[in-house]
């Protein structure tokens, strides 16, 4: 029986501090999640944000270690989820704005000798801006290729029952550390995403809401709100913001939070950093004594299940 590749799409990030600015570059680049002007002035554009930003964001990787784990954690999840389907898939990683890229991916695809793709997005939620960029790219290299790759998508699974179980397993730990769950106040911290992008019609606020629900199903009697962090420009962003929400719950006398990092399944920026201390930092400062994170899914039991079965539904 001849092999099926399952590979696997990310965002991507810095493997060391040099590697911030291309990164960042890579990202302002992209029309898919932002246009600035017209298409052959934006690579200008590009380069001027990614330099200014970039001395910036080095102090936030200088905070957890200089780089992001998400290459090593997604090849990790690569690895654990090829045990779990067996000898007959090959599994591979492909980042859309560092390394290995889609090229590479389909590159190192082809030399194996496999013709049939199952792209699986490590989006659980479908925003045009993260999952339709990246299956983009993929199909512009297709097009590309010499190799006639037969393709199936996993575009999201948001509201998966196996994908809310393992969400549900690390909010139920969490919650296990405090001395009375019936006192904490769960945020759900989701991606932020331009309000525009809601209103053209993507579906990613209702992809999030529903997964928020899902996963309430089994907390009764606790408290949750859902808010969204890293904005990033003047335009009007999905609200409240992370930071308006702790603000508003200390306000409210809340000492004890708990924050589920929503729409990332690996530790990186806007969990080492963004909520462990920036958030972390704030609230203490509000008089939120007991501020936690619930453990991003990574390589759990629970989540690699989840990916399995997605992968053997989708090969038929």
């Amino acid at each position: 029986m001849s092999k099926t590749a399952v590979l696997l799409l990310q965002m991507g990030g810095p493997d060391s501090l040099p590697a911030i600015e291309p990164f960042l570059y890579n990202l302002f680049s992209d029309r898919d999640i932002i246009r600035i002007g017209p298409a052959f002035i934006q690579p200008l554009i590009a380069r001027f944000i990614a330099r200014r930003r970039s001395k910036k964001v080095l102090a936030y990787y200088q905070k957890i270690g200089g780089k992001s784990p998400i290459r090593e954690l997604t090849e990790q999840q690569a690895a654990e989820l090829a045990a779990v389907l067996g000898p007959d898939y090959r599994c591979f990683v492909a980042m859309r704005y560092s390394k290995p890229d889609t090229a590479e991916a389909l590159a190192a695809i082809s030399r194996e000798g496999i013709s049939k793709i199952i792209v699986l997005s490590l989006y659980p939620h479908y925003s045009r801006a993260t999952v339709g960029s990246s299956i983009n790219a993929l199909e512009r290299e297709l097009k590309k290729s010499r190799t006639p790759f037969k393709t199936a998508y996993i575009r999201h699974f948001y509201n998966n029952p196996l994908y809310i179980a393992a969400l549900t397993e690390k909010v139920e730990r969490g919650l296990a550390g405090f001395p009375e769950r019936s006192s904490v106040q769960l945020v759900f911290s989701a991606h932020g995403l331009p309000q525009s992008f809601i209103d053209s019609g993507d579906p990613y606020l209702e992809h999030i809401q529903e997964t928020v629900r899902l996963t309430m199903e089994h907390f009764e009697g606790v408290t949750h709100h859902l808010a969204f962090q890293s904005r990033a420009g003047p335009v009007k962003w999905l609200e409240p913001s992370t930071e308006a929400k702790i603000a508003e719950l200390a306000a409210a006398g809340c000492t004890q939070l708990l924050m589920v990092p929503l729409s990332f399944v690996s530790d990186h920026i806007e969990t080492l950093y963004e909520i462990d201390i920036q958030y972390k930092e704030e609230a203490k400062a509000l008089g939120i004594s007991d501020f936690r994170r619930t453990e991003a899914l990574n390589s759990s039991t629970a989540f690699i299940s989840c990916l399995a079965e997605l992968v053997r539904k989708s090969d038929h």
